[in-house]
């Protein structure tokens, strides 16, 4: 028995080690491993992050109008047994776009002007403004018109029971123990080979691990530490992933104190060692980070990378005014120079690039500590330990983070030129003009960091070796999000 359920013993079972989930609302959250197997987009991303058909089996765009035309499959039903049509992937970007429901994702689709259900299997979406990254956006998880119309999209039950169009259907949800997953024998793309997966919860780290090596899960994303202790372990395969996922010191900017002391930020950069911890904390596993765009085709190499120097950040440090006490720190008008960082609960792995970071700022005279709240306070908090990234078009994870006010600027980070240049890019699909957008908004972004760039994480997963078809050339994203992207196609050899 696992959370209430009971197992076929002639059925295929993937246990997976996940993190908890207070819901799965696709549409108002961005990250959620479990989304791809519950939901499905227009389109969707391929073992390379391009763009393939999803829910539409194709579409055009006319450049004269701005228009895109997406050609819906037919027959494709929900879970449930109603039909899919166009009227659910209205009412879906709709309450996205609403600002009243105050979705992350919101900025995605700040584009569009006007959505148009042609009949129940064509639909067009005008935009007063290109947006090249539209059609990646279009892999938003589309939901039931039928079970949310006039619902809460923050507060609705649904989103505890959700109902999707997806390769797997959510039989039971036992809170804080496991989500149950039967496939869809009807999935419109092909019914999947494994009959059922159970997302077990296991939120501490050392749990997850030490459930691996018991044999009580079948896949899990484990710390670099954990992980290595399975490359010879047989039965075991490790996959070592490599991502777009990075993690840095946040500044909240809503906070008084970077107001008064956003200068001493570029001593903040040159005082982390970031090769340091790669080899400490990821044991090698990732690189060290300098732009949120390392990954991707049109990342600039050329943008200061702010490499340790503990000499030019107290030059720096001396040049705004500061003076060092007779207790090793720093200090300005007779205040000590320092903050918090917090760092979100259950990641170990942030929690130790956090305390390196913060004891190597102690060293050149900033009193940096690290806090683990119960409870991020996104208003009230100095600095928080970010993780970002996306392996698919350049606007994603750009224009929504960095942009002033957009859904998923944390740090109240505002910067003209960077909107300007965040634009620019988003609306043009020549690869030359992009390329140069991009490159002015990292050189922009290092002139005025918004965060301490420290590194990019590889997604280091171990699995039993008897599960056949997982893909580890595919570039991970957020969280080592991307794994399941091909999951229909995997097995479990007896």
């Amino acid at each position: 028995m696992l959370g209430g359920a009971s197992v076929n013993a002639d059925a295929s079972t993937l246990v997976y080690g996940s993190n908890d989930y207070t819901r799965i609302n696709p549409a108002m959250d961005e990250h959620g491993e479990i989304n791809i197997l519950i939901f499905n987009g227009l389109t969707a991303h391929d073992g390379d992050n391009q763009v393939v058909p999803g829910l539409a089996k194709s579409w055009e765009f006319d450049e004269d109008t701005c228009t895109y035309t997406f050609h819906l499959e037919e027959g494709v039903k929900w879970h449930d047994g109603e039909d899919f049509t166009a009227n659910d992937v209205k009412f879906t970007i709709e309450a996205i776009m609403d600002p009243d429901n105050g979705s992350e994702n919101a900025p995605n689709y700040e584009d569009v002007e006007e959505i148009d259900v042609i009949d129940d299997y064509t639909i067009s979406f005008k935009l007063d403004a290109p947006n090249v990254a539209f059609l990646d956006y279009m892999t938003m998880a589309v939901l039931p018109e039928h079970l949310l119309e006039g619902e809460d999209m923050q507060e609705s039950d649904f989103f505890r029971h959700p109902i999707g169009t997806g390769p797997y259907k959510l039989t039971e949800w036992d809170e804080g123990q496991a989500i149950i997953l039967d496939k869809n024998e009807d999935y419109f793309k092909g019914e999947p080979n494994i009959d059922e997966v159970i997302f077990k919860i296991v939120t501490d780290d050392n749990a997850k691990a030490l459930q691996m090596d018991s044999g009580e899960l079948d896949l899990a994303l484990l710390t670099p530490k954990d992980a290595q202790n399975f490359t010879d372990k047989e039965g075991y395969t490790c996959y070592d992933m490599k991502t777009s996922d990075y993690r840095g010191i946040l500044f909240n900017f809503n906070n008084d104190y970077w107001t008064e002391n956003k200068d001493i930020i570029p001593a903040i950069c040159y005082g982390i060692d970031r090769e340091a911890i790669v080899q400490a904390v990821l044991l090698g596993e990732g690189m060290p980070a300098y732009g949120p765009l390392q990954r991707n085709i049109y990342n600039d190499e050329n943008v200061e990378h702010y490499d340790y120097n503990p000499e030019k950040a107290k030059e720096i440090l001396e040049s705004v005014g500061c003076t060092i006490g007779d207790d090793g720190f720093y200090y300005r008008n007779g205040e000590k120079l320092g903050f918090v960082i917090s760092v979100g609960a259950g990641d170990q792995v942030r929690v130790d690039i956090a305390q390196a970071a913060a004891q190597q700022l102690k060293e050149i005279g900033i009193d940096v500590t690290v806090e683990v709240p119960a409870q991020v306070d996104w208003g009230g908090q100095m600095a928080y330990l970010i993780g970002w990234g996306s392996p698919f078009d350049a606007d994603d994870h750009t224009y929504k983070v960095f942009g002033t006010d957009k859904g998923a600027n944390y740090s109240g980070y505002s910067n003209a030129l960077v909107d300007q240049y965040l634009t620019e890019a988003r609306q043009s699909d020549d690869p030359e003009v992009r390329k140069e957008a991009y490159a002015k908004f990292q050189e922009e972004l290092a002139k005025d960091p918004a965060y301490a760039f420290i590194c990019y994480i590889d997604a280091n997963y171990v699995a039993k070796s008897s599960i056949q078809g997982i893909d580890e050339e595919t570039i991970m994203g957020h969280h080592g999000v991307g794994i399941f992207w091909n999951i229909t196609e995997w097995t479990i050899e007896e």
